[in-house]
């Protein structure tokens, strides 16, 4: 599988956390990861449920349930307040000085959404050196890679988060976006969502926000896998779907901020779009209100025989 490039490779980056010179790439292949993760300066963080992480994991691993890092059952992608955050991932054992690799069960794409979001949420707490196993623990394991089943004891780091707002983008400035032809909003659900013909339990209305485009979150790896494309590939994407100059800023938005997170981190960290934010709330928070902007609202009667159907099958 290719990397970003030979400069970031597992060695070089074995070398850079040693000698204290660090250059973490977004992803790492499970080789990769079984040459660092025994290096005190590396902290693998599973974001599966605590019973499944009990089962088996990645040696040194330690738990993290995805769950933790949501937000309320009405709102699940807003951000949790950043002292509970800190308090996480303090326990966690993480800081600045260490290199956190974030790792999902690897069912599927929308799987990787959960390591992408826990992702953005370090770096927006303030941390850089961060990654992400590319094929999460299922890869891992198809790798034939040891497997353990004791929990590590952590000693509590001295984290102080520093929120980088500048990857994250609030309702209103979200609003005050909408129409500006400088500024691409990315929606990252899948085409019916984009379209209206249904919609999330957590969202008022189907529909999009206003001058969206569809970028499906599942473009972004292998069929049929939690595979990251190559970034030869993930720029190829980038180009057919959003085409054209690049925009000075781009938001990603989703239902909660789950699948949304994956479009971030793909355009963000492996394409290198510039400026682009994450909506977390998404269309959640947004169809809340009537007056804000959409497209493809369909009318009263579409909605109504939708949600028959819906009841249905």
């Amino acid at each position: 599988m290719k990397i970003l490039s030979a400069f970031f490779s597992g060695a070089a980056l074995a070398l850079a956390a040693t000698s204290g010179a660090w250059a973490a790439q977004p992803l790492l292949t499970p080789a990769e990861l079984n040459a660092l993760h025994q290096q005190p300066s590396v902290r693998v963080i599973d974001i599966r449920p605590a019973d499944v992480y009990a089962a088996g994991h990645i040696p040194g691993a330690v738990s993290a349930p995805y769950a933790q890092w949501r937000g309320p059952a009405n709102n699940p992608g807003q951000v949790p307040p950043v002292d509970r955050l800190e308090q996480q991932v303090r326990a966690l054992g993480v800081d600045r000085n260490v290199h956190a690799v974030v790792v999902s069960s690897g069912a599927d794409g929308t799987d990787f959404g959960a390591s992408a979001r826990v992702y953005w949420t370090l770096k927006y707490l303030g941390l850089k050196e961060l990654s992400i196993l590319n094929g999460g623990e299922k890869a891992w394991a198809a790798a034939g890679l040891p497997q353990d089943k004791a929990a590590p004891a952590v000693k509590a780091s001295a984290f102080q988060a520093h929120p980088d707002d500048s990857i994250l983008a609030t309702t209103d400035q979200v609003a005050a976006q909408v129409g500006n032809p400088r500024t691409k909003l990315v929606d990252a659900r899948p085409l019916d969502f984009y379209l209206g013909k249904v919609k999330a339990p957590t969202a008022q209305v189907p529909g999009t926000i206003q001058g969206a485009v569809n970028v499906e979150n599942s473009r972004w790896f292998q069929p049929g896998t939690s595979i990251f494309v190559s970034p030869d590939q993930a720029r190829k994407i980038a180009a057919e779907l959003l085409p054209g100059e690049q925009a000075a800023e781009t938001i990603s938005f989703c239902n909660t901020g789950h699948w949304a997170a994956t479009d971030w981190f793909a355009l963000s960290e492996i394409v290198g779009v510039k400026n682009v934010r994450l909506y977390p709330e998404s269309m959640a928070e947004w169809s809340q209100d009537a007056s804000r902007p959409m497209d493809n609202v369909p009318g009263r009667g579409s909605q109504i025989l939708n949600k028959v159907k819906g009841l249905f099958g």
